[in-house]
């Protein structure tokens, strides 16, 4: 028989102030999950951290620091399993052994085979006792990237559509810059900074002279000062960017993916500032109606430690990763407009014939952005109307 563990207020508490501190990661932390620790002593929070960024200290060594020799018979609370590898930095597992603790609470165990389970197990054969699954939701809602990637080798998807109150995401003569107000546009650039990549086509960054880069003043930088820029990956499948467009002047790497053989590629023009750019191509398959193969962009991604994928562009890749169900996630803004039969509809393709054919999303979280709405939706897999 499981044994289900009584957690107490207390232990509700500081596993909260866990995961608030896990979240300060969320711009700088990848491809690692975000993850925040708190050591308490006589009900008193002795030492807090998180997990800043790839490469550097983690969650329970920033809080085992603060803590210092105080830490002897203490508890940990960490909303993921600690670490047991040796990765660029040390087990966690052994740094909370080593520093004497009575107690460890996790809020998940985590997924990554080069863990699972055996951080718990570590330090419970130390002697230590664990208890796992404190708020085990709003862990896992600080990391559906990290996550998904470890449970499926592919990113999470979240599409970002934008539209009128009629569901037109342009005019009938395509003008569409701007539907969305300054606001909405800076929460878009959150979403962007909080990717691993954001996914557009050629047409897009010709169209709008798209920088798909991050550029707010509310994002947490890097130890050096710099924004982490996600890569850019672009669908090109008939080579239409020269390496002239806007895109190629701003910082951050770009993964043009074309269709045919490498030796018909032609070359870029190398324009950009920013001599640590780095363009690389890559070679897809087409799918059955001959566009580049996203199933095969995914994994190819999914290889490439791409955890979550931003997808911003036009209603004609919306329509295909709706078709395809390659949406976890759906962020969709909407306008206090209304366009008109004529004008330009959110997704491209028609055909059903029964409602039950259609996908049923879960709205997860409506909230006013500036003068727009933003709608969060999950796709609510096995369902049936209600």
């Amino acid at each position: 028989m499981t044994m289900v563990t009584e957690f107490s207020q207390s232990d509700h508490q500081f596993m909260q102030r866990a995961i608030e501190l896990a979240a300060l990661g969320r711009y700088t932390t990848t491809p690692n999950p975000n993850v925040g620790c708190v050591i308490v002593k006589d009900n008193q929070i002795i030492g807090e951290g998180y997990h800043r960024q790839a490469g550097g200290p983690h969650a329970e060594v920033f809080a085992l620091r603060q803590a210092g020799a105080a830490a002897v018979g203490a508890t940990a609370y960490a909303t993921l399993e600690p670490c047991s590898h040796f990765g660029r930095t040390p087990p966690c597992a052994d740094a909370l052994i080593t520093a004497g603790l009575s107690r460890v609470v996790v809020a998940m165990q985590d997924p990554n085979p080069k863990v699972a389970g055996t951080g718990v197990a570590r330090i419970r054969a130390a002697g230590i006792l664990v208890d796992v699954g404190l708020l085990a939701l709003q862990a896992e809602a600080l990391n559906p990237g990290f996550l998904h990637k470890m449970r499926t080798k592919q990113p999470y998807v979240r599409l970002k559509l934008a539209c009128s109150t009629d569901g037109k995401v342009a005019l009938a003569n395509g003008q569409s810059q701007w539907l969305t107000g300054a606001a909405a546009r800076e929460d878009v650039q959150l979403f962007r900074a909080q990717s691993c990549a954001i996914l557009s086509t050629a047409e897009t960054v010709k169209a709008d002279k798209a920088l798909l880069n991050v550029r707010s003043e509310a994002v947490t930088c890097l130890e050096n000062g710099d924004i982490r820029q996600p890569l850019r990956v672009i669908l090109d499948r008939r080579c239409r960017l020269t390496g002239h467009e806007p895109l190629f002047q701003q910082s951050g790497d770009i993964l043009l993916c074309h269709a045919g053989p490498a030796e018909e590629w032609p070359e870029l023009a190398s324009v950009s500032p920013h001599s640590s750019l780095q363009v690389t191509r890559l070679r897809l398959g087409l799918d059955a109606v001959g566009q580049l193969d996203l199933k095969e962009l995914l994994t190819m991604l999914g290889s490439r430690q791409i955890n979550l994928l931003w997808v911003e562009a036009g209603s004609s890749l919306a329509t295909s990763f709706w078709q395809q169900q390659l949406i976890d996630e759906l962020v969709l803004y909407q306008a206090p407009l209304l366009l008109g039969a004529d004008a330009m509809p959110l997704l491209k393709a028609g055909g059903l014939q029964q409602l039950s054919q259609a996908p049923r999303w879960q709205w997860q979280d409506v909230r006013q952005v500036g003068a727009d709405l933003r709608l969060t939706a999950l796709l609510k897999t096995g369902a049936t109307p209600e």
